[in-house]
């Protein structure tokens, strides 16, 4: 027997992926948040309201829920290469950009959160929550305090996002094979890290040299 409580649960994150979907397909101002609860299949039009107290809150509680799920991968890689400030530059990178590209390749084909991220981090409302949202975490912190250029982590954010966002749409259109799927992702985290790393270290984020 379900309780309300399991009930309410699965609602939640039912209208957390019907959102999530609608925002990275429509754009976030062309989606109400009466739209997403229809298409959750919510019978009462204020169920949105009733689980988040508006479309901010809906939106960080999506951003959150990723956010932890890219750390977990984050955590368990940065504990095999240990020190982040004994890291060389590309190996550092790595553990910046490929807990990420395994999240996409974890999320399997279609995908929406590419896409959404990139909604969200070109509103203005929303953009600084959404890059506090993943710099927040134990892991990505040690890594940026081992060093790096300031300017270059924000142009390798703005890399990470919009090409990840790119590659999930076509993805999402040519609907491969699992393991073709993970192949491309793969691809694209091998190239971001070689570009990031060398646009770190153009711009003064060697650290020494390492």
């Amino acid at each position: 027997m379900t309780t309300p409580r399991v009930a309410a649960a699965g609602a939640r994150s039912l209208i957390m992926d019907t959102a999530e979907r609608l925002y990275a397909t429509r754009g976030l101002a062309a989606v109400s948040l009466r739209q997403i609860g229809e298409a959750a299949g919510q019978r009462n039009k204020s169920a949105v309201q009733y689980h988040f107290s508006g479309r901010d809150d809906l939106i960080k509680a999506i951003l959150a829920e990723h956010a932890e799920a890219i750390e977990r991968h984050r955590a368990a890689m940065t504990a095999r290469h240990g020190d982040p400030g004994l890291m060389p530059l590309r190996e550092r990178v790595g553990c910046i950009v490929l807990p990420r590209i395994e999240h996409h390749i974890e999320l399997g084909t279609p995908s929406w959160y590419g896409r959404f991220l990139a909604q969200v981090t070109v509103e203005p409302a929303l953009r600084e929550y959404a890059v506090r949202a993943h710099l927040d975490t134990a892991s990505l912190r040690r890594l940026h305090d081992a060093g790096g250029a300031a300017r270059g982590k924000d142009m390798a954010r703005q890399l990470i996002v919009h090409l990840s966002a790119e590659l999930e749409m076509e993805l999402a259109r040519e609907q491969p094979e699992p393991e073709v799927a993970a192949a491309a992702w793969r691809r694209l985290g091998a190239d971001l890290v070689t570009a990031i790393t060398g646009l770190l270290g153009a711009l003064g984020g060697t650290d020494g040299g390492r």
